[in-house]
């Protein structure tokens, strides 16, 4: 059975004290976010959980009815989803970004082992999801790249046409995708501000060993 949806005092104080034991990374697509929780579970001994990685098994286990704007991106062919849209259209429609299947998130969270320290990351992670679960107010740290860091971390990846090769006009995907992100990453910043949570800004001025480092002491650890 899926846990309730936060929303009474009684269920969010509940949850909160059976997440105490997980840290938090979220932020913008090309941050490091992967790289820092992996070197963070490395040193640290944590479990990682890269939410990125369930997305499949997380559309095929939603409804329509819990995550409508999922299904209807399901519905599209790559044009109508990246070319034929505004950045605008495309940040406030992407299901993702609004915080669909997050209740799936917290489900396979509480599905690990009791007390196992686990770090979770992932740009699903959204401020004002994440801050009523948080025991420790610490325990969460958002990444947020700057637009040209982003584009160059794509390209050393080899994934900056990835999405955008496989439609009809991939100069315009890839433009539309690069300011929806930065759009993105602008309202992770305020909502993370506006709520008093951690945020570090990634630039390329720090190695990935400092930037694994900050993490850490934002931390705690």
């Amino acid at each position: 059975m899926r846990p309730e949806r936060p929303g009474g005092a009684a269920r969010v104080a509940a949850l909160r004290a059976r997440l105490r034991h997980v840290y938090w990374i979220g932020g913008g697509s090309g941050a490091g976010k992967s790289t820092v929780a992996r070197r963070l579970a490395d040193r640290h001994g944590l479990r990682l959980y890269a939410t990125d990685d369930v997305m499949p098994d997380h559309a095929a286990r939603s409804t329509p009815g819990e995550c409508p704007h999922l299904h209807a991106f399901m519905a599209m062919d790559m044009d109508e989803r990246w070319v034929n849209r505004s950045p605008e259209t495309m940040l406030e429609t992407f299901h993702w970004f609004r915080g669909e299947g997050f209740d799936l998130i917290v489900e396979d969270l509480l599905r690990l082992p009791a007390g196992a320290p686990v770090v979770a990351e992932g740009f699903r992670l959204l401020p004002h999801l994440v801050q009523p679960l948080l025991a420790v107010a610490r325990h969460a740290v958002w990444l947020l790249p700057a637009p040209e860091f982003r584009r160059a971390a794509f390209h050393s990846r080899g994934s900056l046409w990835q999405t955008a090769g496989r439609t009809g006009d991939p100069e315009r995907a890839l433009r539309n995708l690069l300011e929806r992100d930065r759009m993105f990453t602008e309202r992770l910043a305020g909502e993370a501000h506006r709520l008093g949570l951690a945020v570090v800004e990634v630039d390329g001025t720090m190695t990935e060993d400092a930037l694994a480092d900050r993490v850490t002491a934002a931390f705690g650890l």
